[in-house]
């Protein structure tokens, strides 16, 4: 087919003809390609993936789980999306397959892994990935964080609870760790929707500090007022691990943050104060750092307003650093890029989406 066509604007005559040569939308994959080639990870894939097939007319294993990751990185977010790619012939020469999977291929490898084939096929991988880690000579910032996975149909899990953008949507609430000064998820779980932030946090922190090879060190573990629990503080101490962590202010700490009458002033706006305290049900006295913003009307303040003290808004830590209170302030406001991995996960990795099934019977 040949056409000559006259463009809206200006007149100019524009010629459109078919071509043999294989074309792709996809081309800045070619980057990821290479990636992918000079950290060996075809050669990891296969060393760990707990799945051979014997059949000549199957797929190789690591090629359709290959398929799936670039899938995600395209933008697929369901099984059926994987299809966009099955049809780009020159994707696949780039690639050096000779046949791309289907959906229904990709989603049946996945149905063969039970719990002992995901421990050993992920535990070899995150071994491989963590030893491609850079060494930190400060020690890694340990960042804690909860989420929410908004779930449709009756997936397995998928229970109500806190949804701040849909109530009542049953939900998944999963529980990750992130290496700050990487940007590396260390460690993740899936939770059902019903759980608190902190929930099952010690056993979670156990697991991901076991991953963590000896030749690293962690130099702080900062986390929001979600993890402010007794049980988890116990844990860090007992590890002699260092803390910051954000004060959930009950009536006691408004009271004593409001008590607090020597403040340091750091400018015109924000002054520091600490006092400690031993809560009830806590087995020993705590410091806590309070950072007091004065309200302003060309900016909103963050924190909380106290009755007792008009005009101002507080932010209170808990910490067992010895630093002064606005570097500790300081140290935790880092943590912000903690949302950054979030959103990495949910919008570029599509974490909240893929199901095996759309409901349970």
């Amino acid at each position: 087919m040949h056409w000559k066509i006259t463009a809206l604007w200006g007149g100019k005559k524009v010629e459109l003809r078919e071509t043999q040569r294989a074309v792709t939308p996809f081309g800045g994959l070619v980057v990821f390609f290479e990636f992918l080639r000079q950290v060996g990870y075809r050669e990891a894939v296969s060393k760990y993936l707990p799945f051979r097939f014997t059949s000549p007319n199957a797929i190789d294993p690591v090629e359709t789980f290959t398929a799936f990751l670039l899938s995600v990185v395209a933008g697929a977010r369901r099984f059926a999306h994987t299809s966009l790619l099955r049809a780009d012939v020159a994707l696949q020469a780039l690639l050096g397959i000779s046949r791309f999977p289907g959906d229904d291929t990709i989603r049946n490898l996945f149905k063969r892994f039970g719990q002992g084939q995901c421990q050993r096929f992920f535990s070899g991988l995150w071994g491989w990935q963590l030893a491609r880690l850079p060494e930190c000579s400060a020690g890694y910032s340990l960042d804690l964080d909860s989420t929410v996975f908004e779930r449709y149909g009756r997936q397995q899990g998928a229970l109500r609870g806190p949804n701040p953008r849909k109530h009542g949507r049953p939900s998944h609430h999963p529980l990750v760790a992130v290496l700050a000064e990487a940007h590396f998820l260390l460690h993740g779980w899936l939770r059902s929707g019903n759980c608190g932030t902190a929930r099952g946090v010690v056993e979670f922190l156990k697991e991901a500090l076991a991953l963590l090879p000896k030749k690293h060190t962690i130099r702080v573990v900062r986390a929001d007022a979600g993890f402010f629990d007794q049980q988890l503080l116990g844990f860090l101490e007992q590890r002699g691990l260092s803390y910051i962590i954000v004060a959930r202010l009950t009536l006691w700490l408004k009271r004593e943050a409001a008590r607090v009458s020597s403040w340091r002033a750091l400018d015109e706006h924000y002054a520091v104060g600490e006092f400690s305290l031993q809560l009830w049900g806590w087995d020993r006295p705590r410091r806590f750092v309070v950072i007091r913003e004065q309200l302003r009307t060309e900016r909103p303040s963050l924190g909380r307003k106290l009755l007792e003290v008009p005009g101002y808004t507080f932010r209170v830590f808990v910490s067992n650093l010895a630093l002064p209170p606005e570097e500790i302030w300081r140290d935790y406001n880092r943590r912000a890029d903690m949302e950054n991995r979030i959103a990495e996960l949910k919008h570029d990795l599509g974490a909240d989406d893929f199901c095996h099934r759309s409901s349970l019977p």
